[in-house]
């Protein structure tokens, strides 16, 4: 039915493919020449420069000819040779006389008025009415410090306080709110920077502690304290100050209190406490050349209420009592105090070398002169401010401070003739021992309703400042007139005068 068969191949051509194809163009695209040009440029600059000396021969007119000279260099040879031996005679003079030692040239501009710079105070401390006690500046003279506590009766069991302090270089000062504030168990009565870290400060508390803070560590500042060993005060500390210690680059901590006490403490890091190396006891039956005192006191203790450093002899320091005694004594005294041991892992010496004139009262704040060795300055409740010669007992000069008691008192770092007190009238008063009349120089009213001034410090870098601490809680800083901060002409040799008239 079906069979294969073989036919020819059949091809239809496709006529969209060659439509498509016919209408497909060709296209083109070429964009312009770039054209280019080389271009060249120099620049050419040229400059001539000549110098022409004066002709030989025109020189040969001017210039005198060996062994000559003219008239008017002949009268200036003569004028020289006449000079000579005074001038000569003159130097020779200038340069023997101590005139103007410790002078220093001020380039500055003159500034005639004293005024207020800050008015620095911590609300807290306020609001309790806690009174600044001590003010102490950083070494770098940028950084002020303050404590609080009480010097009036108070509840000294539970009050609290703290230490203050103020960067007077930074930028945007707040005068209410402090840069560091260190919360202390009890009331602060004295306080010292070190004299080469600015970050540590020493206080003494009224418990009769010695603490040592650092107010690089924020969580935890104390860096060394005594506690309540056998070692430390029972009494309040009223004076702590750092001193040299026996190697090279050691600082010690001195405190001072008023059970008659003045201890030597190092520091130890690694167990975080103060360690006593040297003990000090002032008995009234050792002062030396007072009957009065011995017949008084006996064996009792004497108070310490201040105390102060000679900047020229490392060995020597005043301290001054609650009856009214100012005492000069040695570190190196050998002699032991009649006391009887209460358990200080040291032995106690009697300090007390000489015993100056008593006062009517306690004195409060003492000084030694920057400028003169054997002069110092103390001051009290009888509202005198008396100038000593550590060569005899009496004191050279006394002077009307206040009606009222005065608590501080501080010579000034440039002008040897010139020292600043603090009155309980709130007032601080400046006199200046080179002016005919003994009346102030200057008085800085504080500003504080007649509220007490209790402690005063000038800035050790910036000389022209003063700090004062004032009962109400508020410490001033006081930019003082050029007036009261450049020596004037010959004052060390007065202040000399002033040594030499007395002790003759």
């Amino acid at each position: 039915m079906f069979t294969d068969e073989a036919l020819d191949i059949v091809s239809v051509e496709s006529q969209w493919r060659k439509s498509q194809q016919l209408a497909q163009e060709s296209r083109g695209c070429q964009t312009r020449p770039v054209r280019t040009a080389e271009v060249e440029i120099q620049a050419l600059l040229t400059s001539d420069n000549g110098t022409q000396t004066v002709p030989e021969d025109h020189l040969a007119c001017q210039l005198p000819r060996d062994g000559e000279l003219l008239p008017e260099l002949s009268r200036l040879m003569d004028f020289l040779n006449r000079v000579e031996g005074m001038v000569i005679k003159e130097l020779s003079t200038n340069a023997k006389s101590h005139a103007f030692d410790g002078f220093d040239v001020n380039w500055e501009d003159h500034n005639e008025t004293v005024s207020c710079m800050h008015r620095l105070h911590h609300p807290s401390a306020q609001e309790k009415g806690l009174h600044v006690t001590s003010v102490s500046w950083s070494c770098t003279g940028s950084v002020i410090a303050c404590a609080f506590g009480r010097v009036d009766d108070g509840d000294w069991s539970t009050e609290k306080s703290c230490v203050c302090s103020w960067n007077l270089d930074r930028r945007g000062l707040d005068p209410k709110r402090p840069d560091t504030v260190i919360d202390v168990t009890k009331p602060v009565m004295s306080l010292s920077f070190h004299p080469t870290v600015p970050s540590l400060i020493a206080g003494g508390l009224y418990s009769g502690e010695v603490v040592v803070w650092d107010t690089n560590r924020t969580q935890d500042p104390i860096l060394a304290q005594t506690g309540l060993s056998a070692d430390t005060h029972r009494e309040p500390v009223y004076q702590v100050a750092w001193v040299p210690g026996s190697r090279r680059g050691e600082v010690w901590v001195l405190s001072a209190g008023s059970g008659g006490r003045v201890l030597l403490w190092t520091v130890d890091l690694d167990q975080g406490r103060l360690v006593l190396i040297a003990g000090y006891a002032l008995v009234g039956k050792q002062v030396p050349h007072n009957s009065v005192v011995r017949k008084a006191g006996g064996s009792s203790s004497v108070g310490v209420t201040s105390l102060a450093l000679s900047p020229w002899d490392s060995d020597t320091f005043l301290v001054g009592s609650e009856g009214g005694l100012v005492l000069k004594c040695s570190f190196s005294a050998q002699t032991l105090a009649a006391v009887s041991p209460d358990g200080e892992s040291v032995s106690l010496r009697a300090p007390a070398q000489f015993s100056f004139s008593p006062r009517g009262g306690p004195i409060h704040s003492l000084h030694f002169s920057p400028f003169h060795r054997n002069l110092f300055v103390s001051v009290g409740t009888d509202g005198l401010a008396h100038l000593h010669s550590l060569l005899q007992a009496d004191p050279l000069l006394s002077l009307q401070v206040s009606d009222s008691y005065v608590f501080g008192v501080r010579w000034s770092p440039t002008r040897p003739l010139l020292f600043a007190a603090a009155t309980g009238q709130g007032l601080v008063q400046v006199f200046d021992l080179g002016r005919r009349s003994l009346r102030p120089a200057a008085t800085l009213d504080q500003l504080t309703g007649g509220q007490p001034v209790y402690c005063l410090e000038f800035n050790p870098r910036r000389t022209d400042l003063l700090a004062v601490g004032n009962a109400d809680g508020s410490v001033n800083i006081w930019h003082l007139s050029t007036e009261l901060t450049e020596q004037g002409h010959r004052e060390t040799a007065q202040l000399e005068q002033i040594a030499n008239e007395v002790a003759e």
